[in-house]
């Protein structure tokens, strides 16, 4: 038999699809899941972008630039235009194959092996991915439910720094929490980036959908950051596109733009057909970001309030994303996922959660928690909150908790 990579066997499952198999097993028992597990959501993506696919009109379906055709990244700049970063030019953006090879790009960029990144926790649970994969170590800095994951004292990062160090990742807002972060504590994690040189690389993926009122900050809004910022973004849950895999990395700084533009060349190109559709996707999108975000309002609005009527379970209100992590009155989240999947169910029904453990870099931090994504539509949120109420009590009761 062949061996393994050392590398393969350090890599964490994603705990997000890792019960995934139960899933299956339940369903072909006739069990309905609903899935609240995953970041997929229901809602249409542009008609724009879809007849953009049905249209297309080309002979060759050839290999795109390295860095992103030029229409697309001319319709990106025009956006980031929009949101007043009119310095931007096309030559800002490398596009990638989701947001997640943006991120590759980033840690391979910056990180040797045995090098350090500091991130916020809970994060989302792929950072472990990317960071393992080229041996680069998560530094956690625990954030905490009471607080509804507000970013942690910046004493606490500056603790965590060493001559290892090469950057902060965050996620704003936040995945798995919802958590938006504020200009002042941006403001914070600029001015300890510029003291220790080293990188911010923020996440900002989710950025159209924040509720309340409230506005995205931008690291890009800070220009004393030009050299030391990456943007991460991505179209997949901006415009209901997962499957077209089209993201991007940006930054201000020309020499990590070209030393990230060598791992572009190297994977050769970003999906075409993914840019058409993107490029198409931002026409005109004003009123679609905006409906959208409406329905997201609701939903959260209404699965917040349905989970903390449940007795012992605490959510905080995410102010952003599509996503919250809750506390439930269980001794073992991953326990409690995988008993909702092999041996409960309500009226031939059950959910499915994704146990927060994995979204920590101690397991313990999130051994009462999951992240639920509210992605479903009303009437699937207000089933999925009366069935966990339900499984909560059946639970305790095998379970003598």
């Amino acid at each position: 038999m062949p061996n393994i990579s050392n590398r393969a066997q350090q890599m964490p499952p994603s705990p997000v699809r890792k019960l995934v198999p139960f899933a299956l097993k339940a369903k072909q028992k006739g069990t309905k899941v609903y899935h609240l597990n995953i970041g997929q959501p229901d809602i249409e993506t542009p008609e724009t972008a879809l007849n953009a696919l049905k249209n297309i009109d080309l002979k060759v379906l050839e290999y795109a630039l390295s860095e992103g055709n030029l229409d697309y990244r001319k319709a990106l700049t025009e956006y980031y235009h929009s949101l007043d970063f009119t310095d931007l030019t096309p030559d800002n953006f490398i596009v990638t194959n989701g947001g997640s090879e943006a991120l590759n790009f980033a840690i391979s960029t910056l990180c040797d092996d045995g090098d350090e990144v500091i991130i916020p926790e809970p994060y989302y649970a792929n950072y472990n991915g990317f960071t393992s994969t080229f041996n680069v170590h998560v530094v956690a800095v625990p954030s905490t439910i009471d607080t509804g994951f507000a970013l942690p004292p910046i004493e606490e990062f500056e603790k965590k720094i060493t001559e290892k160090t090469r950057a902060i990742v965050i996620c704003n807002p936040g995945n798995p929490t919802g958590y938006l972060y504020t200009r002042e504590e941006l403001q914070k994690l600029a001015e300890i980036a510029l003291k220790y040189d080293i990188v911010v690389i923020s996440d900002e993926v989710y950025r159209e959908y924040v509720y309340d009122g409230k506005q995205q900050i931008s690291m890009l809004a800070f220009p004393e950051l030009s050299e030391n910022c990456i943007i991460i973004d991505s179209e997949s849950k901006r415009y209901s596109m997962c499957g077209v895999r089209i993201g991007c990395m940006i930054t201000r700084s020309k020499k990590i733009h070209d030393a990230a533009m060598l791992f572009a060349q190297a994977r050769l190109s970003p999906v075409l057909l993914g840019q058409i559709a993107a490029t198409a996707a931002h026409q005109n999108d004003g009123a679609y970001i905006r409906a959208v975000r409406e329905e997201y309002t609701h939903r959260r609005n209404v699965l917040v309030d349905l989970l903390n009527a449940i007795p012992g379970v605490i959510c905080p209100k995410p102010k952003g994303a599509f996503y919250c992590v809750a506390e439930l009155p269980v001794d073992d989240s991953e326990k409690f996922a995988q008993w909702l999947l092999e041996k409960y169910s309500n009226n031939n029904e059950t959910i499915m959660v994704a146990p927060a453990g994995g979204f920590y870099s101690d397991p313990e931090l999130g051994k009462k928690q999951v992240r639920i994504a509210y992605v479903l539509k009303e009437q699937d949120l207000r089933r999925s909150a009366e069935i966990l109420k339900d499984a909560l009590q059946q639970y305790k009761l095998e379970f003598n908790l």
